[in-house]
Protein backbone atom coordinates (compact mmCIF):
# COMPACT_ATOMS: atom_id res chain seq x y z
CA UNK A 1 0.00 0.00 0.00
CA UNK A 2 0.61 3.77 -0.51
CA UNK A 3 2.92 5.09 2.91
CA UNK A 4 1.23 7.23 4.57
CA UNK A 5 3.15 10.57 4.25
CA UNK A 6 3.26 10.20 0.09
CA UNK A 7 -1.04 9.10 0.59
CA UNK A 8 -0.97 12.33 2.85
CA UNK A 9 0.69 14.23 0.22
CA UNK A 10 -1.19 12.62 -2.73
CA UNK A 11 -4.71 14.02 -0.39
CA UNK A 12 -2.86 18.10 -0.65
CA UNK A 13 -2.35 17.41 -4.37
CA UNK A 14 -6.18 16.16 -4.89
CA UNK A 15 -7.08 19.08 -2.86
CA UNK A 16 -5.47 21.42 -4.97
CA UNK A 17 -6.83 19.80 -7.88
CA UNK A 18 -10.25 20.25 -7.24
CA UNK A 19 -9.65 23.83 -6.02
CA UNK A 20 -8.49 24.65 -9.79
CA UNK A 21 -11.26 25.90 -11.69
CA UNK A 22 -12.09 23.34 -14.58
CA UNK A 23 -14.89 21.60 -16.61
CA UNK A 24 -15.84 19.81 -13.62
CA UNK A 25 -16.47 23.16 -10.44
CA UNK A 26 -17.41 25.63 -13.71
CA UNK A 27 -20.53 23.12 -14.29
CA UNK A 28 -21.27 22.05 -11.14
CA UNK A 29 -21.30 25.84 -10.21
CA UNK A 30 -23.47 27.00 -13.26
CA UNK A 31 -25.83 24.34 -12.23
CA UNK A 32 -26.52 25.08 -9.08
CA UNK A 33 -26.73 28.91 -9.37
CA UNK A 34 -29.41 28.28 -12.45
CA UNK A 35 -31.48 25.32 -11.35
CA UNK A 36 -30.58 24.73 -7.53
CA UNK A 37 -29.23 22.76 -5.01
CA UNK A 38 -30.92 19.52 -5.81
CA UNK A 39 -29.85 19.67 -9.45
CA UNK A 40 -26.31 20.96 -8.50
CA UNK A 41 -26.06 17.54 -6.48
CA UNK A 42 -27.36 15.01 -9.01
CA UNK A 43 -25.09 16.47 -11.20
CA UNK A 44 -22.29 15.49 -9.09
CA UNK A 45 -22.90 11.84 -8.62
CA UNK A 46 -22.67 11.97 -12.45
CA UNK A 47 -19.10 13.43 -12.04
CA UNK A 48 -18.27 10.80 -9.38
CA UNK A 49 -19.04 8.01 -11.91
CA UNK A 50 -16.99 9.13 -14.49
CA UNK A 51 -13.90 9.68 -11.72
CA UNK A 52 -14.47 5.75 -11.42
CA UNK A 53 -14.04 5.38 -15.57
CA UNK A 54 -10.93 7.33 -15.32
CA UNK A 55 -9.55 5.45 -12.03
CA UNK A 56 -9.71 2.19 -13.15
CA UNK A 57 -8.91 2.68 -16.89
CA UNK A 58 -5.43 4.28 -15.24
CA UNK A 59 -5.04 1.38 -12.23
CA UNK A 60 -5.02 -1.27 -15.32
CA UNK A 61 -3.42 0.57 -17.57
CA UNK A 62 -0.70 2.09 -15.32
CA UNK A 63 0.13 -1.68 -14.00
CA UNK A 64 0.13 -3.22 -17.49
CA UNK A 65 3.07 -0.51 -18.33
CA UNK A 66 4.82 -0.47 -15.82
CA UNK A 67 5.21 -4.61 -15.90
CA UNK A 68 6.00 -3.99 -19.69
CA UNK A 69 8.43 -0.97 -19.62
CA UNK A 70 10.30 0.50 -16.68
CA UNK A 71 11.29 3.29 -18.28
CA UNK A 72 7.45 4.95 -18.17
CA UNK A 73 7.67 4.82 -14.69
CA UNK A 74 10.55 7.58 -15.26
CA UNK A 75 8.51 9.36 -18.20
CA UNK A 76 5.44 9.57 -16.45
CA UNK A 77 6.75 11.18 -13.36
CA UNK A 78 8.38 13.93 -15.27
CA UNK A 79 5.14 14.29 -17.22
CA UNK A 80 3.53 15.19 -13.77
CA UNK A 81 5.85 17.75 -12.47
CA UNK A 82 5.41 19.36 -16.21
CA UNK A 83 1.83 19.39 -15.95
CA UNK A 84 1.70 21.15 -12.22
CA UNK A 85 3.32 23.76 -13.65
CA UNK A 86 0.86 24.07 -16.52
CA UNK A 87 -2.09 24.17 -13.99
CA UNK A 88 -0.13 26.80 -11.99
CA UNK A 89 0.50 28.93 -14.86
CA UNK A 90 -3.48 27.95 -16.02
CA UNK A 91 -3.91 29.80 -12.40
CA UNK A 92 -1.79 33.05 -12.36
CA UNK A 93 -2.41 33.94 -16.37
CA UNK A 94 -3.48 37.33 -16.99
CA UNK A 95 -7.39 36.91 -17.64
CA UNK A 96 -7.43 33.43 -15.38
CA UNK A 97 -11.23 31.97 -15.75
CA UNK A 98 -13.04 31.94 -12.09
CA UNK A 99 -15.30 29.35 -11.39
CA UNK A 100 -17.64 31.89 -9.80
CA UNK A 101 -18.48 33.28 -13.26
CA UNK A 102 -21.35 30.78 -13.98
CA UNK A 103 -22.75 30.62 -17.11
CA UNK A 104 -26.44 30.29 -18.19
CA UNK A 105 -28.24 26.57 -18.34
CA UNK A 106 -31.41 25.37 -19.37
CA UNK A 107 -33.16 23.27 -16.85
CA UNK A 108 -32.92 19.04 -17.59
CA UNK A 109 -34.56 16.63 -16.05
CA UNK A 110 -32.43 14.24 -13.37
CA UNK A 111 -31.36 11.73 -15.66
CA UNK A 112 -29.90 14.23 -17.90
CA UNK A 113 -28.83 16.35 -14.94
CA UNK A 114 -26.49 12.81 -13.90
CA UNK A 115 -25.53 12.16 -17.44
CA UNK A 116 -24.37 16.03 -18.29
CA UNK A 117 -22.33 15.75 -15.08
CA UNK A 118 -20.58 12.08 -16.08
CA UNK A 119 -19.66 13.52 -19.52
CA UNK A 120 -18.32 16.30 -18.46
CA UNK A 121 -15.75 14.56 -16.15
CA UNK A 122 -15.07 11.70 -18.57
CA UNK A 123 -14.18 13.73 -21.59
CA UNK A 124 -12.80 16.62 -18.84
CA UNK A 125 -8.68 16.35 -20.22
CA UNK A 126 -7.59 17.29 -16.69
CA UNK A 127 -8.76 14.74 -15.46
CA UNK A 128 -7.07 12.57 -17.63
CA UNK A 129 -3.52 14.15 -17.25
CA UNK A 130 -4.00 14.17 -13.54
CA UNK A 131 -4.60 10.49 -13.47
CA UNK A 132 -2.28 9.08 -15.98
CA UNK A 133 0.72 11.84 -15.33
CA UNK A 134 0.12 12.65 -11.35
CA UNK A 135 -0.72 8.48 -10.06
CA UNK A 136 3.04 7.68 -10.75
CA UNK A 137 4.11 10.22 -8.41
CA UNK A 138 3.04 8.31 -5.58
CA UNK A 139 2.90 4.69 -7.05
CA UNK A 140 5.74 2.43 -6.80
CA UNK A 141 5.93 -1.16 -7.66
CA UNK A 142 8.52 -1.68 -4.54
CA UNK A 143 5.04 -0.85 -2.37
CA UNK A 144 3.40 -3.70 -3.44
CA UNK A 145 0.39 -4.41 -5.95
CA UNK A 146 0.19 -1.11 -8.50
CA UNK A 147 -3.18 -1.99 -8.97
CA UNK A 148 -3.93 -1.76 -5.11
CA UNK A 149 -2.00 1.61 -4.90
CA UNK A 150 -3.54 2.80 -7.92
CA UNK A 151 -7.33 2.36 -6.65
CA UNK A 152 -6.48 3.26 -2.96
CA UNK A 153 -5.28 6.83 -4.55
CA UNK A 154 -8.21 6.99 -6.36
CA UNK A 155 -10.70 6.64 -3.85
CA UNK A 156 -8.34 9.34 -1.60
CA UNK A 157 -8.78 11.39 -5.23
CA UNK A 158 -12.72 10.90 -5.56
CA UNK A 159 -13.50 11.14 -1.43
CA UNK A 160 -11.55 14.38 -1.51
CA UNK A 161 -13.44 16.00 -5.05
CA UNK A 162 -17.14 14.83 -3.58
CA UNK A 163 -16.67 16.81 -0.19
CA UNK A 164 -15.21 19.66 -1.99
CA UNK A 165 -17.72 19.53 -5.10
CA UNK A 166 -20.56 18.93 -2.68
CA UNK A 167 -19.52 22.08 -0.49
CA UNK A 168 -19.71 23.84 -3.78
CA UNK A 169 -22.97 23.16 -4.84
CA UNK A 170 -24.86 23.72 -1.91
CA UNK A 171 -23.05 27.52 -1.36
CA UNK A 172 -22.60 28.22 -5.00
CA UNK A 173 -24.77 30.99 -5.21
CA UNK A 174 -23.66 32.55 -2.02
CA UNK A 175 -20.32 32.22 -3.15
CA UNK A 176 -20.49 33.86 -6.47
CA UNK A 177 -22.16 36.65 -4.85
CA UNK A 178 -19.60 36.62 -2.48
CA UNK A 179 -16.73 36.98 -4.66
CA UNK A 180 -18.74 39.96 -7.04
CA UNK A 181 -18.97 42.02 -4.15
CA UNK A 182 -14.74 41.18 -2.90
CA UNK A 183 -13.45 40.73 -6.73
CA UNK A 184 -9.68 40.75 -4.83
CA UNK A 185 -10.08 37.80 -3.20
CA UNK A 186 -10.44 36.12 -6.41
CA UNK A 187 -6.82 36.99 -7.52
CA UNK A 188 -5.34 35.97 -3.96
CA UNK A 189 -6.97 32.48 -4.66
CA UNK A 190 -5.07 32.22 -7.79
CA UNK A 191 -1.84 33.31 -6.69
CA UNK A 192 -1.92 31.16 -3.68
CA UNK A 193 -2.80 28.11 -5.83
CA UNK A 194 -0.53 28.43 -8.56
CA UNK A 195 2.29 29.07 -6.03
CA UNK A 196 1.77 25.99 -4.17
CA UNK A 197 1.23 23.63 -7.50
CA UNK A 198 4.80 25.36 -8.76
CA UNK A 199 6.22 24.02 -4.92
CA UNK A 200 4.26 20.77 -5.59
CA UNK A 201 5.93 20.33 -8.91
CA UNK A 202 9.86 21.14 -7.81
CA UNK A 203 8.96 18.87 -5.12
CA UNK A 204 8.23 15.92 -6.94
CA UNK A 205 11.31 16.86 -9.43
CA UNK A 206 13.95 17.35 -6.24
CA UNK A 207 12.97 13.78 -4.72
CA UNK A 208 13.28 12.00 -8.56
CA UNK A 209 16.79 13.67 -8.21
CA UNK A 210 18.00 12.44 -5.16
CA UNK A 211 17.03 8.59 -5.95
CA UNK A 212 18.45 8.67 -9.13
Amino acid sequence: MVPVNDWLLFAGAALLMVLTPGPNMIYLISRSICQGRRAGVISLFGVMAGFLVHMFAAAVGMTALFLAIPLAYDVLKWAGAVYLLYLAWQAVKPGAQSAFEARQLPGDRPSRLFLMGFLTNVLNPKIAIFYLAIFPQFVSPEHGSVLLQSIQLGLTQISVSFTVNLTLALSAGGLAAWFVRNPRWLAVQRYFMGFVLAGLAVRLVSEQRRAA
